[in-house]
């Protein structure tokens, strides 16, 4: 089994106390308050004392909560990889013992994850262009659900029809925030038309022959 660090933790979390409880519940609605600013104004134009302001906060609970906007950002992916069910599904599609349906499944983990908060792919997306601590932590996101991506390909390396490492590619290369975001959002299609039409094109340009 191949080890990703968005699908497996081998880390425990302790059971929290009331206090911080309550700080973890402060944590989440500065992160939402945030989210909703991110989407509507932009990332770069979203100062943290709006954000404290949408949150119902004084600026210093969100500087002693996170320290720094991109850590905002850091939680609202956890939140995001969280009500998707990311972690899960993939272990659920990788544990398929169909090659077929293991690819077919990798579009259906790509769109589960679109669908459930297009917003904060495109945000993540515009915040490359900010400092780089900040771009740091997007590329981190990034090598996680590229090792998940890769993974659910390598799954099936011995019925590709190319090299595993070209198969990744396009696979990443369909996964570009662009293409969702064309056909989806601008285009109209169905979160379940998208996934058919990338599975089937998955199946149709990776696999060496179609079942």
């Amino acid at each position: 089994m191949v080890s990703l660090d968005l699908v497996d933790s081998s880390v425990k979390t302790p059971a929290l106390s009331y206090r911080q409880s309550q700080a973890e519940s402060t944590r989440v609605r500065i992160a939402e308050a945030a989210q909703r600013l991110f989407a509507r104004d932009g990332y770069a134009a979203t100062s943290m004392s709006a954000i404290a302001h949408s949150a119902g906060v004084g600026n210093r609970t969100v500087y002693a909560a996170f320290g720094a906007k991109r850590e905002i950002l850091n939680l609202i992916c956890e939140i995001w990889l969280e009500r998707a069910g990311a972690r899960s599904l993939a272990r659920e599609i990788l544990a398929d013992p169909d090659p077929l349906q293991r690819l077919r499944g990798a579009a259906r983990w790509l769109t589960t994850l679109y669908a459930t908060d297009f917003d904060v792919v495109r945000i993540l997306d515009s915040a490359m262009d900010e400092d780089a601590e900040t771009r740091e932590v997007l590329r981190a996101k990034l090598r996680g659900r590229n090792r998940v991506m890769d993974a659910l390909i390598a799954s099936v390396e011995k019925d590709l029809s190319m090299s595993l490492a070209d198969a990744q590619a396009i696979f990443r290369a369909y996964a570009a925030a662009g293409v969702y975001g064309e056909l989806v959002m601008d285009s109209g299609w169905s979160a379940e038309r998208f996934e058919r039409w990338l599975a089937d094109t998955l199946v149709a340009q990776l696999f060496a022959s179609e079942r």
